[in-house]
């Protein structure tokens, strides 16, 4: 049985493993209207894009230091922001760059760009049901069943094929009626569902509009009661994002999965009229550099300056270059933690009991790149990302002091206790959506805020033609 709808995030959400092991129909429960639009049609293609330098207006660039001019057409602010470190104010003129991406998408009746997103892949069985009623295709586009509205099933596969209720085959798709929503694991989503089989289990995967996945985005990335600018922010970014993961790193059966991992997808639970107002106000906007949409990262917080991506990670972008954040605001700009002689043996193994952390390598903002870690049975060195991973932390921008003795008497050399203070939550690339909090709080616009924290990029357009 089915929980039913609501766009509350706050609800209870079964376990993902189904109720059922067996592949038979359960009864679901009634879902509660809310009035979010159905879905579009549409059928996913390949992604071409270009720029039509006929079409440009204007350039939007974000190299005047010292500055915030605000862009043609938007709200003069009468608020300074505060920078978290220094005195440096955001940076960066912005106009924009109204360019026309053309995207490519196979539906002959309409142009809409469709995502396929991964939500469970590879498990054993899932369960599957819809708000209305579905139809079920095969690979082929042939009707081979129906489900009734709130009716699930537990997908599974055997032989090499996949199995729905009494269905078998290579692949079936699962396609509620009338602007339902689809059940896929433990949640309800927009679009429809492709079932596969995949190493034994079974791959399913979402085929959603592009901004209707967004609605979700947003609000699964970013608390959706932040001011709208912050959310227009954040709209523009995963759409980037999303579109660059597509282009580059999606595979003949997704193109993202739905964690930290991509960007956090949460159906339509995530969904509030604030983030549909967002992406609805920054419909087919993206972040270009160059003619190509950006690998727009970002991350809850930096600590007081982002980074340039070649120190944190290898290649120099030149639209991921560190700037003063404006994220003072977050309740992570400042953290502690504190550590046992004993949780940092069992935590960072092969050296026995550790007596002091060394930095080998920071980058020009503090962040750890390299760490020797010095016990009595060893040396070895990790990286700032294995420390930050073996120890739980919320950033590699940390410090590490020991204290006292984990021995007896006045000899003793194992520290008892190990403090670790940060800064930040995050790797520190990109827009801070704590940043964009705090700019749009004090009245800064989402194309000021995108053009600080995405130095040298331009806005596009893009366009979706059958």
């Amino acid at each position: 049985m089915l929980p039913a709808h609501t766009a509350d995030s706050s609800v209870t959400r079964p376990s993902r493993t189904p109720a059922s092991s067996s592949p038979t129909a359960a009864s679901l429960p009634s879902m509660v209207a809310d009035g979010i639009p159905g879905q579009r049609g549409g059928r996913r293609g390949g992604l071409r894009s270009y720029l039509d330098r006929s079409k440009v207006l204007g350039q939007w660039r974000a190299k005047v230091a010292g500055s915030l001019n605000l862009a043609v057409g938007s709200r003069q602010s009468r608020h300074q922001p505060r920078p978290a470190v220094g005195d440096r104010r955001p940076q960066g003129r912005l106009g924009w760059l109204t360019a026309l991406l053309v995207l490519s998408a196979t539906a002959p009746a309409q142009a809409a760009l469709q995502l396929r997103v991964a939500i469970e892949d590879g498990v054993s069985q899932v369960q599957v049901g819809t708000s209305s009623a579905a139809v079920v295709r095969d690979a082929a586009g042939r009707q081979v069943g129906q489900l009734k509205a709130m009716d699930g099933l537990v997908a599974g596969s055997q032989g090499g094929q996949v199995t729905l209720g009494g269905l078998k085959s290579g692949q079936l798709w699962v396609e509620p009626q009338a602007g339902g929503y689809v059940w896929i694991g433990d949640r309800w989503y927009r679009g429809r569902a492709l079932l596969s089989p995949k190493g034994g289990g079974v791959l399913a995967v979402n085929y959603v509009d592009l901004d209707e996945y967004l609605y979700s985005v947003v609000g699964s990335e970013m608390p959706t009661n932040w001011p709208l600018e912050a959310l227009k922010s954040q709209a523009v970014a995963a759409r980037s994002y999303a579109l660059h993961k597509r282009s580059k790193v999606g595979n003949a059966q997704y193109d993202l999965g739905d964690t930290t991992r991509w960007q956090v997808y949460k159906g339509i639970t995530a969904e509030t009229t604030s983030t549909q107002t967002a992406v609805v106000q920054t419909a087919g906007q993206v972040l270009t550099y160059n003619g190509a949409i950006i690998e727009a990262v970002f991350h809850s917080s930096s600590g007081g300056h982002t980074e340039n991506v070649e120190d944190v990670w290898s290649s120099p972008l030149p639209y991921l270059r560190g700037v003063a954040d404006y994220d003072q605001y977050a309740p992570v700009f400042q953290w502690q933690e504190t550590f046992s002689a004993a949780q940092m043996r069992q935590r960072i193994t092969g050296v026995g009991n550790i007596l002091a952390l060394t930095p080998i390598a920071l980058t020009p903002n503090g962040r750890v790149r390299q760490m020797k870690v010095v016990g009595d049975g060893g040396q070895r060195t990790l990286s700032g990302d294995e420390l930050r991973s073996a120890l739980g932390l919320r950033s590699s921008l940390f410090q590490v002091s020991p204290s006292g003795g984990a021995g007896s008497g006045a000899k003793s050399t194992v520290p008892a206790t190990f403090v670790v203070q940060g800064r930040g939550f995050g790797h520190g690339l990109g827009m801070s959506q704590w940043g964009a909090y705090g700019l749009a709080s004090q009245g800064y616009g989402y194309q000021q805020i995108l053009g600080h924290y995405y130095q040298n990029a331009g806005l596009a357009q893009i366009q979706v033609t059958p």
